[in-house]
């Protein structure tokens, strides 16, 4: 009789490294703004401080989001420019994903009527707030409801 048993436990325990290993690898700054871009059709941008993000159309006339800057604060954002007309939030499928404690879980939409729309990764359900600027959406039609 044949104890399959050790040679399954050595599978399992290969596999297990194997998506440890996956996980925890750099990525490279050029794989990162290659996916930003092909998921959205949007050249990836960057601010002055290298957060990386898109910024999507061009600004309305006197816009108020140029004076935004990738990788800002909700709360800062808010300070500079004003209140949203509409906002709301979403889970992005990493929330699904069983062993992944990074900050892009939650995403928090701000939108501003005939400015555009502000997109916010980080925070939490009950820590919205804590989020930084990841995605500019100008658009002068922008009805600004979601």
């Amino acid at each position: 009789m044949i104890n399959f048993k050790v040679p399954l436990l050595a599978v399992a325990a290969g596999s297990v490294c194997l998506l440890w290993g996956c996980q925890s690898a750099p990525k490279s700054e050029s794989s990162a703004s290659t996916q930003a871009s092909a998921s959205t059709g949007a050249p990836a941008a960057k601010s002055a401080d290298a957060k990386e993000g898109e910024i999507i159309g061009t600004p309305a006339k006197n816009s108020k989001f140029t004076q935004l800057e990738l990788g800002m604060g909700m709360r800062q954002v808010m300070d500079l420019i004003g209140p949203p007309t509409d906002q709301g939030a979403y889970v992005t499928g990493k929330a699904f994903i069983p062993f992944y404690y990074g900050g892009d879980r939650y995403r928090h939409e701000l939108a501003y009527k005939g400015q555009g729309r502000l997109v916010f990764a980080g925070g939490s359900v009950g820590n919205l707030g804590a989020g930084r600027l990841i995605r500019i959406a100008h658009n002068a039609n922008e009805p600004g409801y979601r």
